[in-house]
């Protein structure tokens, strides 16, 4: 199977240089990389050049920007039978695209295939939703983030995979492209399966030491999302109003209460109001968070 890696990228260089040290390395080598470049300042181009000789490389410049946006237009760009969106300060473990096949051929039903987020640790995990157990999943418990997703373009509903661009960095709602496009599939009976097996190394930039501005960006795009769904009366998605904008929150700062942990005190809580107004906003044309 031929792999498509669909880079959206803008504003990074020595990030995307360890990412294209990682591909290098791949012991799987039937892939290739499509950066869809939202730079005006051609400052990835040299990096790029340096890499055409030992990959497969496609660079397209780009007059707008928008994450969701790039990554859709990466796709109609792509050639492969599988598709993945990585970011542009993730790194591959070498076996990663190995392991995504090998995956794919064990399981012929297999349409999503999400892997581990790991922060540059072999045993401490990063960004998304991550688990030590591997299995099928539902919309009910959905794992991973967008950059760990990888999808099996013959095996999906592709009416339904596309990028929703009010979601993403450089959109109306900042975060949670990945999660929208993952519940919209998994409502079309797509199958998915996790494994933390495969590892995907990324720095943790969700921990409350960052700061409550990241937050309170980030957490409007899953508000929205929610809002989304239950726009469209969509009964599952009361479960993740009950559980993302009322219950996990809520017991979050309590635990931070009890234990005096101010930091997180005030994370916990601008997660809740981010949450709240990316709900509150969504559909409404005057709403703008863009990153």
């Amino acid at each position: 199977m031929k792999i498509s890696l669909v880079l959206a990228t803008l504003g990074r260089d020595l990030e995307l240089l360890d990412l294209l040290k990682s591909l290098v390395f791949q012991s799987y080598r039937d892939f290739e990389l499509i950066v869809i470049d939202q730079n005006r300042d051609g400052k990835i181009d040299a990096i790029l050049q340096s890499f055409t000789q030992c990959l497969r490389i496609r660079h397209v410049k780009v007059d707008f920007t928008g994450n969701a946006r790039a990554r859709d237009y990466g796709i109609a760009l792509a050639r492969g039978q599988i598709v993945a969106f990585p970011d542009d300060d993730c790194v591959y473990d070498k076996n990663v695209l190995a392991r995504v096949v090998a995956e794919f051929d064990k399981r012929p039903r297999l349409a999503i295939l999400v892997v581990g987020s790991y922060d540059f640790s072999d045993s401490r995990f990063s960004i998304g939703v991550n688990s030590r157990k591997a299995g099928y999943f539902s919309r009910l418990n959905m794992m991973g983030v967008e950059f760990t997703q990888f999808f099996a373009l013959d095996r999906l509903d592709r009416r339904q995979f596309y990028l929703d661009h009010d979601f993403g960095i450089g959109s109306k709602y900042s975060g949670a492209e990945g999660f929208e496009l993952l519940y919209r599939l998994l409502r079309s009976g797509n199958r998915a399966f996790y494994t933390p097996g495969i590892k995907i190394y990324h720095a943790n930039k969700d921990h409350y030491s960052l700061g409550t501005a990241r937050m309170l960006k980030y957490s409007t795009g899953i508000g929205a999302y929610i809002r989304k769904f239950a726009n469209q009366r969509d009964l599952f998605i009361g479960y993740y109003i009950l559980r993302k904008m009322l219950v996990a929150p809520v017991l979050k700062m309590l635990l931070a209460a009890l234990t005096f942990n101010s930091a997180k005190l005030a994370y916990s809580f601008y997660n809740l109001i981010g949450i709240w107004r990316g709900f509150l906003a969504y559909g409404r044309g005057e709403a703008n968070f863009k990153a």
